[in-house]
């Protein structure tokens, strides 16, 4: 299947990204979100990453994704630590809910994952309005550095069963005027020395530029916006960054 977070793609996600594993990111949520007083809603949850540690601090999340085998991982994760919270399906552009939150958060880039631009601005409006007056957004961007077209990367993990499983990733077009890239993903899942799970994955990421991305949210609604870099607070964003996080907050 051309789509991403499938069965193999996920079983990999949560082989080398492990629940609590951070990249910056579980300390800078968990720091940023200590004084919320009430519900936290985190779409693209994936396997729960970052959503058990801070259901671990106490705080009170939720969290959807619209991959099924992302969520039934997530669901597992969180019952072996006896943790209990909603997850349920959805999309980021299209959700309703009968729900308000104090914060929503989108951690490492995952709303890039939004090819259209259309999508993008729907999920926007749609955390807007899920949003508590006075509530915040949290969302993290990057804007990729390099474009090597056709160039083909190699992974390798050897999983605990002894089965080796080998990702290659090829950037195969960049629309400079939109702001797209879309790279091919090849899964194959070996066991001694045979091919037995072959997974094709289409891989899209909309990036957007610093101030694009702040017009945007004071468009949508958003207000009192802070730009932060690397995961540090009010950090200007440089030639060494990373990663570039939002936070505002619809009007009271």
């Amino acid at each position: 299947m051309l789509n991403y977070y499938n069965r193999l793609s996920t079983e990999i996600y949560a082989f080398d990204k492990p629940i609590g594993h951070s990249f910056g990111d579980v300390e800078y949520y968990s720091h940023r979100l200590s004084n919320i007083d009430g519900k936290i809603l985190e779409p693209a949850v994936g396997t729960g990453r970052i959503l058990i540690p801070l259901l671990e601090k106490g705080l009170d999340v939720e969290g959807f994704d619209i991959s099924s085998e992302m969520l039934e991982v997530c669901q597992r994760n969180c019952e072996d630590r006896q943790l209990s919270t909603h997850l349920f399906k959805a999309s980021m552009e299209s959700f309703r809910l009968d729900e308000q939150y104090a914060a929503i958060i989108i951690p490492t880039g995952t709303f890039l994952l939004l090819e259209k631009r259309e999508d993008s601005q729907n999920a926007l409006k749609n955390f807007h309005q899920h949003l508590t007056p006075g509530g915040r957004l949290i969302v993290d961007i990057f804007i990729p550095k390099e474009f090597p077209v056709g160039q083909v990367f190699t992974r390798t993990w050897e999983l605990p069963a002894g089965e080796v499983v080998t990702l290659e990733e090829k950037l195969i077009d960049v629309d400079f005027i939109n702001q797209v890239t879309v790279s091919h993903n090849r899964y194959e899942k070996w066991r001694n020395g045979t091919l037995i799970q072959t997974e094709l994955e289409r891989f899209p990421l909309r990036w957007y530029g610093v101030e694009e991305f702040r017009l945007l949210l004071e468009a949508l609604g958003f207000e009192n916006i802070v730009i932060s870099s690397n995961y540090e607070y009010r950090k200007e964003p440089g030639s060494d960054t990373e990663t570039i996080t939002f936070e505002a907050q619809r009007k009271k």
